[in-house]
């Protein structure tokens, strides 16, 4: 029950957003991204993923299925956003992270990024995925081959 609630996407992109922000007002070491150019582009990562997250959380809620990534799935979603990727909440939580790491000027925690992806995709993707192709078999086949798993 604990890691239901614990062991989360949400719980791993807080702390690596917890990181970056340390890193930016503690640590800056003098590094910068540069000039405006870093806020605007962190702001538009940082809504643009929101807005990815909100529409496949909407998306799974009309299909009546559960969102949170130990559950066993209801349905194979594979409408709206899911048409264009196989994990747009993963896939936004990831430009969130990006965005605000451009947006705090965090030049030193760039390599959370990667290591998000990373957690991610090992802890939560691969078994989902493995849960999906027991339950779904062949229209989980295709619905893989014809859907990347981030873009």
């Amino acid at each position: 029950m604990f890691r239901k609630w614990v062991d989360i996407p949400p719980v791993w992109l807080a702390v690596c957003l917890a990181l970056a922000w340390v890193q930016a007002h503690r640590f800056p070491m003098g590094l910068s991204f540069g000039p405006v150019w870093a806020d605007l582009l962190g702001g538009l990562l940082v809504g643009g993923g929101a807005l990815l997250a909100a529409l496949a959380l909407a998306e799974m809620r009309r299909h009546h299925t559960s969102f949170m990534p130990h559950d066993e799935a209801a349905q194979l979603v594979t409408s709206g956003i899911f048409k264009r990727t196989r994990n747009p909440i993963y896939l936004g939580d990831g430009m969130i992270l990006a965005g605000f790491i451009l947006f705090w000027d965090a030049v030193l925690a760039l390599p959370l990024l990667p290591v998000f992806v990373w957690v991610i995709e090992k802890r939560f993707i691969e078994p989902e995925e493995m849960r999906l192709q027991r339950k779904f078999l062949a229209r989980y086949a295709k619905y893989s081959q014809q859907t990347r798993r981030w873009l």
